[in-house]
């Protein structure tokens, strides 16, 4: 056997044994870099510390300390709640209401905080206590919430698509396009499984909303619609970069928070950003290991073996796009979307450039794939989430997303299918 095919058996095994034994993913990628490079002969201290700092000495990357802090003064400061009454507040009185309110503030949240982790907290604390008062089942209410959440990543601004752009060298600003349409499109999906999902409940009408406060609860939330207008906008039109717009995105929430809407006083700052900070620092050391791991795979010329094995395949791109989607949704049964990103989006770009795939619409897949295993078990980090905040056992949830999953997987095929979903938006802003 090779030195390489050695490395890889190395990498493959120790990940599976270190994830077995329930270590930090951050670690075990590290262990697992630094074993790979005692097999290649690599070993040296100092080349592990410089990947590490490498890993994370970059200045797109500032983008995703901004981002968590503007969810965290996003749900501390009320906006994330007038969203949510402004929903309820059109279509709350409609049969199952409550989880067209739940879509819908899933795609607006999705548009301001680019976080999974952070809407699905803020829904299954506000939302789930008012679905179970008005007799929705609750793991279908749970599974709801968990699948509305996982739009976060796809519509813009991503923490996720700020990963990936860094980690491939792809545009951020294009992934960001890219994430548009297809996220309303998820969301128009979710509604429609929501409808096939209520023929099975018995729920009481509720009488609508007066218009008059309809427009005041909009009026309360106009603050918070104009956050993606910003950022969107001032991307699009060169003001700022990616990464300004997640410090703009940041200081805008602070100032509704403390001086518009006022439901946070100054000294619960403080608070708010050791919340960030502590959020911040596990994304930031997750992505130093997988700088670790990531140079060893490079050094052990895995790109080349995978090409090797796809090569048939390469000549054929929709069959080569639909071989990596249900290689990566394998992997993201065990893996959460971050690292996912951080190990095989390195290895799989080249060889879907290779075939002719455009790297957007490849991040886009990538992406949206890895936002899909948020809700998969085993891992499925959003289901923990929504289980953790509502205090339910983890079989409910999973049991009231696999709808929702399977409506997904149905998206995922649309997107391959006709990929000009994805490609035709993005070529129009540009």
């Amino acid at each position: 056997m090779s030195v390489e095919a050695m490395a890889f058996v190395v990498f493959i095994a120790g990940m599976v044994v270190l994830m077995g034994i329930g270590m930090n993913m951050a670690f075990a990628l590290l262990l697992t870099g630094a074993a790979m490079a005692w097999v290649m002969d690599f070993w040296d201290t100092q080349l592990l510390a410089q990947n590490m700092v490498a890993g994370i000495d970059s200045f797109p990357l500032l983008a995703v300390p901004f981002f968590i802090l503007a969810g965290e003064l996003m749900n501390s400061g009320g906006i994330s709640k007038r969203i949510i009454d402004m929903a309820q507040a059109w279509v709350g009185h409609v049969r199952g209401g409550l989880g067209y309110v739940a879509i819908g503030a899933a795609v607006l949240l999705s548009a301001m905080s680019g976080s999974a982790l952070a809407d699905a907290a803020a829904m299954s604390a506000i939302l789930l206590p008012m679905m179970r008062k008005h007799g929705y089942p609750v793991a279908s209410s749970a599974g709801l919430i968990a699948a509305g959440s996982v739009i976060g990543p796809i519509i813009p601004p991503s923490m996720a698509f700020v990963i990936y752009g860094v980690t491939t060298n792809t545009s951020i600003s294009a992934l960001f396009i890219s994430g548009i349409v297809p996220g309303l499109i998820m969301g128009v999906a979710l509604v429609v499984a929501w409808r096939v999902v209520l023929r099975k409940m018995t729920l009481e009408s509720h009488p609508p909303v007066p218009m008059a406060e309809r427009l005041r609860l909009t009026g309360r939330a106009v603050w918070a619609l104009l956050m993606p207008v910003i950022i969107i906008g001032g991307m699009k039109s060169g003001v700022f970069t990616p990464t300004e717009a997640a410090v703009v995105a940041a200081a805008y929430a602070l100032v509704i928070a403390l001086f518009v809407h006022r439901e946070m006083r100054l000294p619960e700052v403080y608070g708010v950003l050791v919340r960030a900070a502590s959020t911040t620092s596990v994304v930031m050391f997750l992505c130093a290991g997988a700088a670790v791991a990531s140079y060893m795979i490079t050094l052990a010329d895995l790109p080349s073996t995978l090409t090797g094995w796809l090569g048939p395949l390469v000549e054929h791109p929709r069959m080569l796009m639909v071989t990596m989607m249900i290689v990566l949704v394998l992997i993201g049964t065990a893996l959460d979307l971050t690292p996912t990103i951080l190990i095989f989006a390195p290895v799989m770009l080249p060889i879907a450039v290779r075939a002719g795939i455009d790297p957007v619409y490849f991040g886009l897949m990538f992406v949206l794939n890895g936002a899909i295993g948020l809700v998969t078990p085993p891992v499925g980090t959003v289901l923990n989430v929504v289980a953790g905040v509502g205090r339910l056992p983890m079989h409910q949830v999973i049991k009231g997303v696999n709808p929702f999953l399977f409506t997904y997987l149905i998206v995922l095929g649309l997107f391959i299918v006709f990929p000009q979903i994805v490609t035709a938006p993005v070529a129009w802003m540009r």
